[in-house]
């Protein structure tokens, strides 16, 4: 059954890359897809940064690409890793690679080279929105214990319009009782108050699939949780 919901958004920003989404131990890592010979290890962070940005610099954008790639996406073959780094100055492949599961670890890519090569790649679009959820009945926020990101994202299209794009792609995932692609659509989720019937969530996004909300302050939703197979 469906619950329904009141929605507020309290905050819509556009991002360009998401804070802290590189740590000193991924730096390291890249540094050594590079065979930067030099002691990473007793670098403090600012230098380590610093010197792997001019280590990627260094590179040709594709081969820069690839060394970021071979990081972020381990479980991909090379072949896959060498064509995705050819392609990526003129894609957007944190809204085209297929598996939304992917863009999140894109769109950081993206926004790490993009800053190393001085705008070269194309500049990733995304949201960061914080909202306020109010029910009727308690019972209805369990909806969010049981599969947080799949609720959310339900919850979220059915603030859009049947004819928007999250609704179109992802109809019978909305509709039906198990939505697996839900964590590659919010990111960085979490809820970040909870009075009883009203709580606060913090999410970051695609603008692909939330730009909307840029226009909207308030509307009224339904969603539903997953449901065991």
């Amino acid at each position: 059954m469906q619950a329904k919901f009141s929605v507020q958004i309290d905050s819509f920003h556009k991002i360009s890359k998401i804070q802290n989404a590189w740590s000193n131990e991924d730096y390291r890592a890249l540094m050594s897809i590079m065979d930067f010979d030099d002691d990473v290890d007793a670098m403090e962070a600012a230098e380590l940064r610093e010197m792997c940005m001019m280590s990627l610099n260094d590179l040709e954008p594709a081969d820069a690409a690839k060394a970021v790639l071979t990081h972020l996406f381990p479980e991909l073959p090379k072949g896959k890793i060498e064509q995705i780094s050819h392609d990526m100055i003129d894609d957007r492949s944190w809204e085209e690679y297929p598996d939304c599961l992917f863009h999140e670890r894109f769109f950081s890519a993206y926004a790490l080279l993009r800053e190393a090569f001085n705008g070269i790649f194309a500049k990733p679009a995304g949201v960061e929105l914080t909202m306020t959820v109010t029910a009727a009945h308690d019972e209805d926020m369990a909806i969010f214990d049981e599969s947080l990101a799949s609720s959310i994202v339900r919850l979220l299209a059915s603030g859009q319009g049947d004819d928007a794009l999250i609704n179109r792609l992802y109809e019978d995932q909305i509709q039906g009782t198990q939505f697996p692609e839900a964590p590659g659509i919010v990111w960085r989720l979490k809820q970040i108050a909870d009075t009883g019937l009203t709580r606060q969530f913090s999410l970051i996004s695609s603008s692909f699939w939330m730009e909307n909300f840029e226009q909207i302050d308030n509307f009224k939703a339904v969603s539903h949780a997953d449901l065991d197979d």
